[in-house]
């Protein structure tokens, strides 16, 4: 397992910890896997498919057992929760202002983090997906422009199985989101090798770059999530209709 060396368990790191490992425990049969591609030490960048909105508390299972704590990018409105935003700032998780004229910060924020040889997390799709078969959609460029500012390397990172706890978005609406609590899920994180992005290094980061950088992390995601399933993804990604998107968010951080 990677040592750790950046951005150490404080209290809050450690509460929130005590709070939540013994509920996943009782609910999750996980299954690690690649945790050896974590870094040991300086900053990098995860990018996680988005099934459920439980995944993150799976997903946050996994990378603090890696010994590299992350700092997720989550929506602004979760840190208004009582006791949750505390918990979320106290953690050094990264608020993002959709639709507003703060957006940016996040990005900022992102970028000196990494920078400070940490690990940002980030879901690329920006919500969770939509595909019928849950399988990961187009990414907004955020975890792209990131890694391509600060010369991070980005670790791919799928997982599978928290969707059947609390199930995603029914088509065609949010109803038939009925938690299940029994029995035990088996939830499966894997994390693949960095994302070579070398030929894009220098490049001017346009539109173009970035929507090619980009897919080319959501490509990778989709190659461990296939593994993940043993089944074969769709030929062609699912898009999210432009006009659901915020016009100031359509590159958005994710």
């Amino acid at each position: 397992m990677p040592r750790r060396t950046h951005n150490p368990y404080g209290f809050w790191y450690r509460l929130a910890a005590a709070i939540a490992k013994p509920v996943l425990f009782l609910l999750v049969r996980h299954e690690w896997r690649g945790r050896e591609h974590i870094p040991a030490e300086g900053g990098f960048l995860t990018a996680v498919n988005h099934i459920s909105y439980f995944d993150p508390l799976t997903y946050g299972h996994f990378q603090y057992d890696s010994g590299r704590p992350p700092r997720l990018l989550a929506k602004a409105s979760l840190f208004t929760i009582p006791f949750v935003g505390t918990v979320l700032r106290r953690t050094g998780q990264i608020p993002v202002h959709r639709g507003t004229a703060d957006a940016a910060f996040a990005l900022r924020d992102a970028v000196d983090a990494v920078n400070r040889g940490e690990c940002v997390a980030v879901y690329p799709e920006g919500t969770v997906t939509r595909d019928p078969g849950l399988w990961p959609m187009t990414g907004k460029t955020g975890a792209a422009r990131i890694a391509l500012t600060t010369g991070a390397p980005v670790i791919p990172v799928a997982q599978w199985g928290a969707h059947r706890i609390v199930p995603p978005y029914a088509r065609g609406g949010r109803g038939n989101r009925r938690v299940r609590l029994v029995p035990r899920q088996r939830v499966h994180v894997t994390a693949g090798p960095p994302v070579d992005l070398s030929r894009y290094r220098g490049m001017p980061l346009t539109s173009d770059v970035l929507a090619a950088a980009t897919e080319d992390i959501m490509a990778a995601i989709t190659a461990l999530l296939a593994e993940i399933r043993d089944e074969q993804p769709p030929a062609e990604r699912h898009a999210l209709p432009r006009k659901t998107l915020p016009r100031k968010t359509r590159e958005g951080t994710g």
